[in-house]
C-alpha cells in the first residue's frame, strides 16, 4: 500500500519529537541508500545519496515517512530496478551522519558505526563515538586520478588521524552544546543548535543542513568531557554530571593557539558546566557554568626544541584593546553580567614572562572599563596560585573556596522543576529539548520557583589547564553545597573539604583537568595539590610531575604541528584547492595567524605602563559594530601608570574550610586578602573617566628589585564599589617600575628522579606552571 494511500489512524507521527536514531546503509553502482528509523521503529525516513558525480555532492531526501513494511518494499524495488548492475548491497548499520568533506578529489562521508552510552539528562541519552568510518561517495568507476594521488591519500590520514573515539559527544534529544538553563529557557531552531560555537562538525554538514528536516541525518559533536556518576547523601541518590565543552573557534593546540584573535575568540575556550538532578517526578535539577580561556591579548609564544620555556611575545597591534573587547562582549551576550575575571598567574619572576602578560592584561581590564556602566563592569580579582601554594600552612583550596562564594554570590546557580510532561510525552518518551523549553519548565507550587545563573566566572591562568583546573574544582564544589541544598537533599548549602562528596567531585574534576590538557597541551594536568590533599608521596608526585611535563614538551615540539593541521582540515579553517600549496607546505599555523602581526618582537616594558606600537590595522573586520547593550565605549586615552588593575589577594588565616554562603565581601573573610579593587565609584568620580586604578602585590615589588618611580605621576586613590564596602574604605598605591634584568638560574650539583641533573629538575619544576 503506497503511503498516500494510508488512512488518518495509519499515518506516522513526524512531529518535531521524532527524531532518527539508527541507520542502514545501502549502495548500488548509482546511488547510496541511507535508512534512518526511530527508536521506537515508528516510522522510517529514506536518503539518496548520487554515485555518479566525481566531485560533485547531490543527495536527495524523501519526505515520505514510510512504516517498516513500506520502507523494505522500497528496497526490494531498488534491488530488483539495479538487478543488472549488481543490484542493492547493504554495507553498513551506523548511527548518524557526521558530515561530508572533500579534498582534491570526491567527496567522503563520515559516520558513525558504533556508539556507547555516557549518561542521560531527564532521561535523555548523551553517547560518545565508539567507532567511526569514512566512505568514499563516487562509484570507484566515475573516480579520476586526483583520487589515487599522493596529496589526497596524505589529507585522508590527516583527518583520520582526528580521533573522533576520544572526548567526541552527542545525543539526539538533548541539545548537548547548549547548557541547561539556555535550553530550559530558550527554544532553537532545528539547524541553527549547528551554528553553536561547541559544535565540532559544524562545517562538516554545512552541505545537508539545507532545512531543519535534514538535521535529522546528522549528529552535533561536541568536543570535550562528559563524566557522569551516581552518587547519595543521607540515603538519598542523585546524578552528578560534569560537562566541558571546547569551543571550536581558535581551536588548537599549546604553543600554536595562544591569547585572542580579531574577532575576540580566544584559544582553549572551554565551557565547564556541572548538573546535579535527584530521580524523581516533578525532577528537581540544578546547573551552574564556568568557563576558561587564554589571557584575551594578542600573545604567542615559538615552539622550540632547545627551549622548554620559550619566550612570551607580546604583540604591539592593539593598542586599543578592541578584540579584548570583543571577548568579552561575546562573554555578556552569552552569559549575562556580572563576568568575574579570575587571573592566577604569577606576579614574581626572575626573568619576566608572566608577569608581563599580568601588567597588560590589569590594564586592559581598566581601559574597557572606563567606557561602562556599573553593573557591566568586568570584576576582576588577581591572585598569584603559583606563590601561594607554594607557602607552608597556605590552605590554598581554602582560599580558592572563599573567592568562588564570592562570585557564586554574584552569579547565583540555576535551579528549576520539571512537572512529568516537563521530559516526557504522551506516549511515555522524552520529550525533545524544544518542547521542555516551550512546554514545561517550571513548577510554579510552594516554594519552589525557577532561579537563574546570571554571568559567569571566567578563570585563566597561562595555559588555562593545571592552575585552572584546581581553581575550577574549588567553585565546583561551592556550587556543588548549594545544589544539593536546593534540591533539598542537605540540609546546609556547604560541602566541606574533608567530605566524601568532596573527594567524589575532586576526582571527576581531576580527570577532566587530565582530558583538557591531554586535548591542548599533549600531556594530563600537573595535579600538585590534587595529590597533596590525597596524601600521596611527595616523590611519587614529583616524580610523575616531572614526567608529565617531559611529555608536554615532547609533543609540543614534534606534535603539534601535525595536529595544528588535521584540526584545522577537521573545522574546515583550511580547505586545499588544487594547484594551491598543500596544508603541510605552509608556514606554521601560529607564524600565520600571529607572529606575522607583531610590529617587534618583545614590547620593552621599562615601566610599568606596556610600550604598544600602532598597530597595523583594524582588527575589526568592515562593517563591524559594537553589539547593542552590551557594547564597550572606546577611549583614545591611553591607560598610564598602572602596574594591575584588579586586587591582589594576599595570603591570610582561614579557619575552617568552606564557611556557609554570606552575602557580602566581609562576611566571607575576603577583606583581609585582597588589597585593593579597580572597580571605581561612578558618583566619586564622575563616571569613571577620570579614575586611575593601581593594584599590586607589594611582595611582588619587594622581591623583583621593582621600585616606585620618581617621576610625577603622583598616587592614585581606589575606591571599593561594592555598594556592602564603606566608601571610606581607601587602598594608596605607588606606581612602580617592573625589573626587566634576567637573571640566570643556578644550578645545583647532583641528580635527581630519573639521573636527571637535580638544577635541571628544580629549574623546570619551578618554572612550570603546572607544578604551581
Amino acid at each position: 500500500m503506497a503511503a498516500s494511500e494510508r488512512s488518518m489512524d495509519q499515518q506516522v507521527d513526524t512531529s518535531s519529537s521524532s527524531f532518527l536514531q539508527k541507520f542502514r546503509l545501502y549502495e548500488t553502482r548509482s546511488n547510496f541508500y541511507m535508512i534512518g528509523r526511530d527508536k521506537n521503529r515508528t516510522f522510517w525516513k529514506v536518503l539518496k545519496l548520487d554515485r555518479t558525480e566525481q566531485t560533485e555532492l547531490n543527495f536527495r531526501q524523501d519526505t515520505t515517512p514510510y512504516t517498516e513494511a513500506e520502507c523494505f518494499e522500497t528496497l526490494r524495488r531498488i534491488h530488483e530496478g539495479n538487478r543488472s548492475s549488481g543490484g542493492l548491497k547493504f554495507v553498513t548499520t551506523c548511527y548518524g551522519i557526521i558530515g561530508f568533506i572533500r579534498f582534491l578529489g570526491p567527496y567522503y562521508m563520515l559516520i558513525i558505526t558504533k556508539r556507547r552510552k555516557l549518561g542521560e539528562i531527564c532521561g535523555h541519552t548523551v553517547y560518545g563515538v565508539a567507532k567511526s568510518r569514512i566512505v568514499t561517495i563516487p562509484h570507484a568507476s566515475v573516480l579520476s586520478n586526483v583520487a589515487y594521488s599522493k596529496d589526497e591519500k596524505r589529507y585522508k590520514r590527516l583527518l583520520c588521524s582526528v580521533d573522533l573515539t576520544k572526548d567526541f559527544f552527542f545525543s539526539y534529544s538533548y541539545h548537548i552544546m547548549h547548557s541547561l538553563q539556555r535550553n530550559l529557557t530558550n527554544n532553537a531552531e532545528g539547524h541553527s543548535y549547528y551554528e553553536s560555537m561547541f559544535v565540532w562538525n559544524e562545517y562538516l554538514t554545512r552541505r545537508i543542513r539545507n532545512s531543519p528536516k535534514d538535521c535529522m541525518w546528522t549528529v552535533a559533536l561536541v568536543y570535550g568531557f562528559f563524566k557522569q556518576v551516581k552518587l547519595s547523601v543521607s540515603e538519598k541518590n542523585f546524578r552528578l554530571t560534569l560537562i566541558a565543552r571546547r569551543s571550536r573557534h581558535y581551536a588548537g593546540t599549546r604553543y600554536l593557539k595562544r591569547g585572542v584573535n580579531e574577532k575576540g575568540r580566544v584559544a582553549n575556550d572551554v565551557e565547564t558546566e556541572q548538573i546535579v538532578y535527584e530521580d524523581g517526578h516533578p525532577v528537581r535539577i540544578s546547573s551552574v557554568v564556568q568557563n576558561r580561556g587564554s589571557i584575551p591579548l594578542f600573545w604567542s609564544q615559538d615552539t622550540s626544541r632547545l627551549n622548554i620555556k620559550p619566550d612570551i611575545i607580546l604583540s604591539g597591534k592593539d593598542p586599543n584593546f578592541e578584540a579584548t573587547k570583543l571577548h568579552f562582549e561575546n562573554l555578556a551576550r552569552r552569559y549575562g553580567n556580572p563576568i568575574i575575571v579570575l587571573n592566577l598567574i604569577k606576579t614574581r619572576e626572575k626573568r619576566p614572562r608572566e608577569t608581563i602578560l599580568r601588567v597588560e592584561f590589569a590594564n586592559a581590564i581598566k581601559f574597557i572599563n572606563k567606557g561602562l556602566s556599573k553593573e557591566e563592569r568586568l570584576r576582576p580579582l588577581h591572585w598569584d596560585l603559583h606563590k601561594h601554594s607554594r607557602k607552608k600552612g597556605t590552605n590554598v583550596l581554602a582560599i580558592l573556596g572563599r573567592l568562588a562564594t564570592y562570585a557564586l554570590n554574584l552569579t547565583g546557580v540555576f535551579y528549576c522543576q520539571l512537572t512529568p510532561d516537563g521530559f516526557q510525552n504522551s506516549a511515555g518518551e522524552c520529550s525533545t529539548t524544544d518542547e521542555i523549553a516551550s512546554d514545561s519548565l517550571v513548577e510554579k507550587n510552594g516554594n519552589d520557583t525557577t532561579v537563574l545563573q546570571k554571568g559567569v566566572l571566567r578563570t585563566n591562568c597561562i595555559d588555562c589547564l593545571d592552575r585552572t583546573n584546581v581553581a575550577q574544582y574549588a567553585y565546583g564544589l561551592v556550587a556543588f553545597g548549594r545544589q544539593l541544598h536546593a534540591l533539598g537533599l542537605t540540609e546546609s548549602a556547604t560541602v566541606d573539604l574533608d567530605n566524601p562528596l568532596a573527594e567524589d567531585l575532586m576526582g571527576i574534576y581531576e580527570m577532566m583537568g587530565d582530558t583538557l590538557a591531554l586535548q591542548y597541551g599533549g600531556s594530563a594536568a600537573h595535579n600538585k595539590i590534587f595529590c597533596e590533599r590525597r596524601g600521596q608521596w611527595k616523590a611519587a608526585t614529583q616524580s610523575q610531575e616531572l614526567f608529565r611535563t617531559l611529555q608536554r614538551y615532547y609533543s609540543n615540539a614534534y606534535m603539534d604541528a601535525e595536529k595544528q593541521d588535521a584540526i584545522n582540515l577537521f573545522l574546515g579553517y583550511f580547505q586545499p584547492q588544487q594547484d594551491k600549496p598543500a596544508l603541510w607546505e605552509l608556514g606554521s599555523d601560529q607564524h600565520y595567524n600571529a607572529a606575522r602581526f607583531l610590529a617587534s618582537s618583545v614590547p620593552e616594558i621599562s615601566r610599568s605602563t606596556m610600550k604598544r606600537s600602532l598597530s597595523e590595522s583594524s582588527i575589526l573586520s568592515e562593517g563591524s559594530t559594537v553589539a547593542g547593550r552590551h557594547g564597550l565605549g572606546e577611549k583614545d586615552d591611553e591607560v598610564k601608570g598602572v602596574s594591575d588593575s584588579a586586587p591582589e589577594i594576599k595570603t591570610a588565616m582561614i579557619a575552617g574550610s568552606f564557611s556557609a554562603p554570606p552575602a557580602t565581601l566581609e562576611d566571607i573573610g575576603l577583606e583581609d586578602i585582597l588589597e585593593s579593587d579597580c572597580f571605581c565609584n561612578d558618583d566619586r568620580h564622575g563616571g569613571g573617566d577620570q579614575c586611575t586604578c593601581a593594584a599590586f602585590d607589594m611582595d611582588w615589588v619587594s622581591s623583583s628589585g621593582a621600585s616606585c618611580e620618581d617621576e610625577s605621576y603622583g598616587r592614585s586613590t581606589v575606591v571599593r564599589s561594592f555598594e556592602t564596602i564603606p566608601e571610606s574604605t581607601k587602598i594608596e598605591s605607588e606606581i612602580c617600575v617592573i625589573n626587566t634584568e634576567r637573571e640566570e638560574v643556578t644550578t645545583v650539583e647532583g641528580e635527581g628522579i630519573y639521573g636527571i641533573p637535580q638544577g635541571y629538575v628544580r629549574w623546570v619544576m619551578d618554572e612550570e606552571e603546572g607544578h604551581f
